[in-house]
């Protein structure tokens, strides 16, 4: 009897004994797990495409004959025309890009008349033309935070423009008091390369991770526009007289789409372990 209480006794003393080693022994950590990796926004080229549509004004048409006239009251319009363009950019980080745009703008007639008093009478003019440019710019702009897909930008452009004036009339009618007498002068058409400058402002929308669309809002100042020298049908009365029409601006409305060249770089999820 006694020699079980002393076995009994003797693996309680050592299974106690294993327990305090136990005890004492370092818990081993548990598995390292790889770090979500952190996605950054890559710069890369891209290019692009815009259509829109322009509501175009001018300050004033001026001719050399105008030192003759004692007040001039001009009214002058364009109609929209279209516009169509193409680009190549660099996005250089999340906030900042630039690129290089050419565009096509079409033809918008043009219409005003002029009533002028002159020494010795009063006279009414009607003016009608057609009008296209060749715009090429080089744009910077500003990336303002992206909500929901949607990133608001505004930038700025320099370059020049080649503003065409086709087909110049002027009608007009002079009444020197004996009554009224009316003439037609043409202008040669002529085309001319003009500093132009342009204001930016829209939203953009990202598609997909590498196409995304614009509505962008645009001023643009294109310079002077120039006629040939005016004259009648026949030739007569031909002198240095060309028409200028003084500081052609424009309020665009455009509709663009980017594509990114450079693809995103893919990562792949961390590893997750069981047990």
């Amino acid at each position: 009897m006694r020699s079980v209480k002393s076995f009994i006794a003797a693996g309680a003393a050592t299974l106690l004994s294993q327990a305090v080693f136990a005890a004492d022994m370092a818990i081993a950590p548990p598995p390292a797990y790889a770090p979500a990796p952190v996605v950054e926004d890559f710069g890369g080229w891209y290019l692009r495409g815009d259509i829109g549509f322009s509501n175009q004004r001018v300050d004033r048409l001026n001719n050399a004959l105008d030192a003759n006239n004692t007040s001039s009251v001009q009214t002058l319009n364009f109609n929209t025309a279209g516009i169509f363009g193409l680009g190549v950019g660099y996005k250089v980080n999340n906030w900042f890009r630039a690129d290089v745009t050419g565009e096509y703008r079409g033809n918008s007639q043009f219409f005003g008349t002029d009533r002028i008093t002159y020494a010795g009478g009063v006279g009414t003019d009607t003016y009608h033309a057609t009008k296209n440019e060749w715009v090429v710019l080089a744009n910077a702009y500003v990336d303002l935070g992206t909500w929901w897909c949607i990133t608001p930008f505004i930038g700025a452009g320099v370059g020049g423009a080649r503003v065409a004036i086709n087909g110049f009339t002027d009608q007009g009618i002079a009444n020197n008091g004996g009554g009224a007498l009316p003439g037609l002068a043409y202008g040669d058409s002529v085309a001319k390369w003009n500093f132009a400058w342009a204001a930016h402002a829209g939203l953009a929308y990202k598609v997909t991770p590498s196409f995304t669309v614009e509505l962008a809002y645009r001023y643009l100042d294109m310079g002077d526009g120039l006629t040939g020298d005016l004259r009648t049908f026949d030739g007569v009365n031909a002198i240095n007289n060309p028409m200028t029409f003084k500081h052609i601006t424009s309020h665009d409305l455009k509709l663009g789409v980017r594509w990114d060249l450079t693809s995103p770089q893919v990562y792949a999820p961390p590893l997750i372990r069981k047990g």
